[in-house]
């Protein structure tokens, strides 16, 4: 007698803890169904339409930090019967609504909906057909200034690294007053006594998830890559500096940011101070309790409780400021890809007068040597001297510390880019340049989210050529192979670093007078 096909179904799906599954329906269309087993239950997902990649997009890798959860260490997820359907990305963290600015079209911005407290969800693209294959796993930690960004962004889909042959994985963390907010009783009710590091936490949470899951999806638990951009990048400068993450991870990537200067743009905060900030953000929003904070909703918690947020030397995620671990040689040694854009955030026309007398104020003696390397003969000149003093600032200089800092490590080497090409665009967009996060869509290959740019064959050309570096790198810890031109270890001697534009080339660093100055000027 045949078996129904019901209890067929089932069979299978006890089988085995990856198989791909395909079925015709009523109107003839092919349907994939992906099955994994995780800890918490059982995640379906959904087949691209080549039939070599699953996408498992909304997995759950923490509980919901809602209500009594609001501030807390993410929790474990409570499991769930049946198969859950993993088809579409979780809600994006709470944050105000997306609204499209300077070049940053839709593409680079979460959907407008759904925005939520419960957000803490990954997603997984892989093309394994079994846990034996063990592929490499690559963590991407979104930017976004610590207080907006999310998983859903079109060019950060999965696909086409995936394609290469790792496991792609991005997960959502809370982001401003949810994700960074410090108070006394928060501190107080902590085991750990700390408050103020959730966002950093719900990264750590989601490699713990990788380390427990990823198997499930044909990678390697312990072969992960940790990489991001702007935030995102500084959020891998922390990780690799806490202690809570030994043995989650084997190298990093830092894309446009670091945490390891002090540089009051961007230095933690202590706890105390972020405390102090939080009581004061909690007294003018009328909330004298920390049960108030909780009942608030999450509009009002994001409208009332305005601040600067994000990470704190906390004291347990970072025991240490960020420039006193890396200079005490106390981070995680793991080897990393370090760059930044060559205009990044650019700047508004400057007048000559204005920006040497600026000079003067903030360099005293020294301004004449800062103007021969930023110099302002003209308004025009002075203009791109402002665009690139606001790049080393806040993303080169750092970059080149911590660049510096770990090629004095034999078990932790260094790959050190600029990222130049102009990105093709029409109207007004030209003029933004080798923008901040102009480098993404290269790196994971994924042009064709970008909305009306008129790309060449020399962008496609490079986004093959970076995306071939990074998955190498991802591999095996090393950029080379496959037959790419060399991308040289970083040292402090020759200061070799690979420059990708129209033309990519290998040069010695092309700022380096210029960085050296402003380090010598910036607390380290």
């Amino acid at each position: 007698m045949r078996k129904p096909l019901n209890l067929v179904f089932s069979a299978l799906l006890l089988a085995a803890p990856l198989f791909l599954l395909s079925f015709i329906v009523k109107t003839g269309h092919i349907i994939s169904l992906s099955i994994a087993h995780t800890d918490a239950g059982e995640v379906s997902g959904v087949r691209n339409a080549t039939g070599d990649i699953t996408a498992f997009k909304g997995i759950p890798f923490a509980a919901p930090p809602v209500g009594n959860l609001r501030w807390k260490a993410p929790q474990p997820v409570k499991h769930w019967s049946g198969v859950r359907k993993c088809d579409a990305f979780g809600p994006s963290p709470m944050q105000a609504k997306p609204t499209p600015f300077m070049v940053y079209t839709s593409e680079f911005l979460i959907p407008e909906k759904p925005i939520s407290e419960d957000c803490l969800y990954l997603n997984v693209w892989t093309g394994a057909k079994s846990k034996a294959e063990k592929r490499p796993v690559f963590l991407w930690i979104y930017g976004g200034g610590f207080s907006s960004g999310g998983t859903a962004c079109p060019i950060y889909d999965g696909e086409a690294m995936a394609k290469k042959g790792i496991i792609f994985v991005s997960a959502n963390y809370r982001v401003g007053v949810f994700g960074f907010f410090a108070h006394p009783e928060l501190t107080k009710e902590s085991p750990e006594k700390q408050s103020g590091n959730y966002g950093l936490m719900d990264q750590i949470a989601a490699l713990k998830w990788i380390k427990k899951n990823i198997a499930a999806f044909g990678g390697d638990p312990n072969n992960v890559t940790i990489a991001g951009q702007s935030a995102g990048s500084m959020s891998v400068n922390a990780l690799v500096a806490s202690p809570l993450t030994k043995g989650l991870f084997k190298r990093a990537i830092a894309e446009s940011g670091s945490l390891t200067i002090k540089n009051p743009a961007i230095q933690t905060a202590t706890l105390q101070s972020a405390e102090a900030d939080g009581v004061k953000a909690a007294a003018k929003a009328g909330a004298n309790s920390l049960a108030g904070l909780r009942a608030m909703s999450a509009e009002d918690a994001m409208k009332k409780l305005q601040g600067r947020y994000s990470p704190i030397v906390d004291g347990y995620v970072l025991p240490e400021s960020i420039p006193d671990i890396y200079a005490a040689n106390k981070e995680n040694h793991v080897p990393v890809i370090i760059g930044w854009n060559g205009d990044e955030f650019g700047s508004g026309a400057v007048k000559k007068e204005a920006f040497i007398k600026q000079a003067q104020q903030q360099y005293g003696a020294d301004a004449e040597t800062f103007l021969k390397f930023f110099p302002a003969g003209t308004d025009e000149e002075a203009t791109a001297s402002q665009v690139k003093l606001n790049r080393d600032m806040v993303f080169a200089l750092s970059g080149y510390n911590w660049a510096n800092i770990e090629s004095q490590y034999a078990d932790a080497p260094v790959y050190v880019y600029n990222f130049d090409r102009k990105i093709p665009a029409t109207d007004d967009f030209v003029k933004y340049g080798a923008f901040h996060t102009g480098e993404v869509c290269y790196v994971m290959d994924n042009l064709k989210f970008l909305n009306n740019r008129p790309f060449e064959p020399a962008d496609h050309a490079l986004a093959t050529l970076m995306s071939d570096y990074w998955v190498n790198f991802i591999k095996t810890g090393n950029p080379n192979g496959n037959g790419l031109p060399e991308w040289p270890k970083y040292n402090t001697t020759q200061n070799l670093v690979k420059v990708f534009d129209a033309e990519s080339k290998t040069e010695s660093l092309p700022d380096k007078g210029a960085l050296g100055f402003l380090l010598s000027k910036t607390g380290k």
